[in-house]
């Protein structure tokens, strides 16, 4: 049986993927887009906590000990991406708005 992570990740993965649609929105309605790459950034973080959540999911739903398990696993790392990812955006936002 595999780690059990994947009902962390999946309720974890949803939560941070409604920071980044935040933040992406919040850059949007302040007109700050135009010559930064924050939201380009926080899109791609976005899909890979989109692919880790539904990996997850597929993971708790599977029979095959073998597919949980590979499954379990690629959710977790591109989990820790997305988190590392996270990380890099809350810094390119506070290196934007220090610079202003």
């Amino acid at each position: 049986m595999a780690n059990k992570t994947s009902q962390h990740i999946l309720g974890t993965a949803a939560n941070l993927l409604g920071f980044c649609l935040f933040v992406i929105t919040s850059l949007h309605l302040t007109n700050r887009t135009e010559n930064n790459y924050i939201d380009e950034f926080t899109s791609i973080i976005a899909l890979f906590l989109t692919v880790s959540s539904v990996l997850s999911f597929i993971s708790i739903r599977t029979e095959n000990p073998n597919r949980e398990y590979r499954l379990e696993q690629i959710a977790d790392y591109m989990f820790i991406i997305s988190l590392l990812g996270i990380f890099g955006i809350i810094a390119f936002i506070i290196i934007n708005f220090w610079q202003r």
